[in-house]
């Protein structure tokens, strides 16, 4: 969250400091010794203003002044100077938020009070609250700052303006500082330490407003990273939440809020195994495998069409990471490896002519395709026969050169696909496309090829690596040689192959297929040596 360079005031201008406009100086007397770029007491100052009107005054300025006073210390961190006082803040800031509860609910039940009085925000519109939160949000994604600003209850603070605020502003910028304390391991711990602060985040999943939820689920993200993710699972656990979560996910339109809350989804899908067999099962039970595949089927159709959205791209590429993190999980992968709809749709993202903009997307389709096949031998039938497939996947290769587990998947779905044709009756002429499209694309394979041969990997992948492409290269030798035996009965001009090109194709064959199994050989010997040797 960037700010605009705060302007020096009047008051400050008399006093003669100068300082950058975007570091405003501190009340004169609050200016003591702490080494921040920002001073501390101007912090805490902020962090005054930021406290509800509904909120006593003079109990509140007792209560973050103690925390003033814990850091006018000339030596020791700013953590150790607020210890003495912040138990005793905390307990007078949380009184203060229940008797704003209490006064709410009375106002709830008494009759005699109108609609408005009871509904009436002191926030909204208070352009001086947004200026000093928004100073706040990014001051918090500094350490330093951030851990002065949890010291001297920003985040108790923070609780109370959520109680009362009814602002979609207020709980932006609120929920954004929450966020960029997140980033950050102490004051992470303390966001969920905080007695009633989870829970009532947890809320604002029901707040109605993009830029909240945007906010919401970013800090919903980090925490979930977090030492304190089980705290943060049991809150999120009800069906009603989770519900609703989906429900955001579902039906929103803005690419922003897409990505942030499918985010969120993906964290919880690569989380410790406690927090996802609390969320986890609820979710598919809700429909989440489905709403994935439709949500794919969405942004793929922005893809394909004839104007490019370059914002979508990362929405594209961050539901199919979600899709890829749901599938290697036992208890929820069924439907989804199961689906001829996510096999077509990841086949329609690896037969674009143009790959350059959504190249990690298109590598991430194609571990994702190994992945089902794997699980789902009859989905091989989905894709069989498909060239514009087969010769997309090759062009995959390139984007894919420095991940291993992406090129072992082109290289595996390769071999099944040219396994279906030799156990199948194939005619002469669609022999001869597969044998056009595959000496095309010669030059890549051989430069693959060339890079698995350079590539330093251990033995256990070099092993794996080394068998799935001795597959497929011995299966793209067969087909040459059954194309070669038939050649004369296909007219030549069809679908026509470059002679240079397939000579290429056939050496490749042979000088690498020999190479990995010769290379398989000598590292079961040399195993064995070692288990010899005393």
């Amino acid at each position: 969250m960037s700010i605009e360079s705060q302007s020096v005031t009047e008051e400050e201008e008399e006093i003669g400091i100068e300082q950058p406009a975007h570091h405003p100086p501190a009340p004169a007397d609050e200016l003591f010794d702490i080494s921040t770029t920002v001073d501390p007491s101007y912090v805490i100052s902020l962090i005054r203003k930021l406290l509800p009107p509904t909120m006593n005054a003079t109990a509140t300025s007792d209560m973050v002044t103690g925390c003033v006073s814990a850091t006018e210390g000339t030596n020791g961190s700013l953590v150790s100077q607020a210890e003495d006082n912040l138990t005793e803040n905390k307990h007078e800031t949380m009184d203060i938020i229940d008797q704003i509860n209490t006064s709410n609910t009375q106002e709830g039940k008494d009759g005699s009070s109108n609609d408005q009085e009871k509904h009436v925000d002191p926030l909204v519109g208070d352009e001086s609250w947004e200026e000093h939160g928004c100073i706040l949000w990014d001051l918090a994604t500094s350490r330093t700052h951030a851990e002065l600003m949890v010291q001297n209850l920003v985040l108790e603070v923070i609780l109370a303006t959520l109680t009362v605020s009814q602002s979609p502003r207020v709980t932006e910028i609120s929920l954004g500082i929450i966020g960029n304390l997140a980033c950050h391991e102490v004051s992470r711990k303390q966001i969920a330490s905080v007695k009633g602060l989870v829970e009532l985040i947890v809320e604002q999943l029901f707040v109605d407003d993009t830029p909240c939820l945007c906010e919401e689920f970013r800090l919903l993200t980090l925490c979930l990273q977090g030492n304190e993710s089980m705290t943060w699972a049991k809150a999120l656990q009800p069906e009603n939440v989770l519900s609703r979560v989906l429900w955001v996910v579902e039906n929103t339109l803005n690419p922003q809020l897409i990505e942030k809350s499918v985010g969120f989804l993906l964290t919880i899908s690569e989380s410790q195994d406690e927090v996802k067999a609390i969320l986890l099962p609820n979710l598919v039970k809700l429909g989440l495998p489905v709403i994935l595949i439709n949500l794919l089927a969405f942004e793929i159709s922005k893809v394909v069409g004839d104007e490019r959205i370059p914002e979508r791209y990362p929405v594209l590429d961050i539901i199919l990471r979600a899709i890829e993190a749901v599938t290697v999980i036992d208890s929820c992968s069924q439907e989804l490896c199961s689906s001829k709809k996510l096999v077509h749709l990841l086949a329609t993202l690896i037969k674009l002519g143009d790959k350059i903009e959504v190249a990690t997307s298109c590598v991430t389709a194609a571990v994702l395709i190994a992945n089902l096949l794997s699980d789902s031998d009859d989905l091989i039938l989905e894709i069989n026969q498909d060239l514009p497939f087969l010769q997309g996947l090759v062009d995959i290769f390139p984007f894919a050169s420095d991940d291993l587990e992406a090129r072992n998947a082109v290289w595996d779905i390769i071999s099944r696909l040219l396994g279906q044709i030799q156990e199948g009756e194939i005619s002469p002429l669609n022999l001869q496309q597969y044998v056009s499209i595959l000496s095309s694309k010669s030059d890549l394979i051989e430069e693959e090829l060339l890079d698995h041969q350079l590539a330093a990997t251990n033995n256990d992948q070099e092993t794996s690596t080394a068998s799935i492409r001795t597959t497929a290269l011995k299966r793209i030798d067969c087909i040459v040689s059954q194309w070669l035996a038939l050649k004369d009965r296909v007219n030549p001009k069809i679908f026509g192959v470059n002679e240079r090109d397939l000579d290429r194709l056939k050496d490749c064959c042979c000088k690498y297929s020999n190479d990995s199994v010769s290379s398989l050989v000598m590292q079961d010997v040399k195993g064995s040596s070692e288990k010899m040797l005393p």
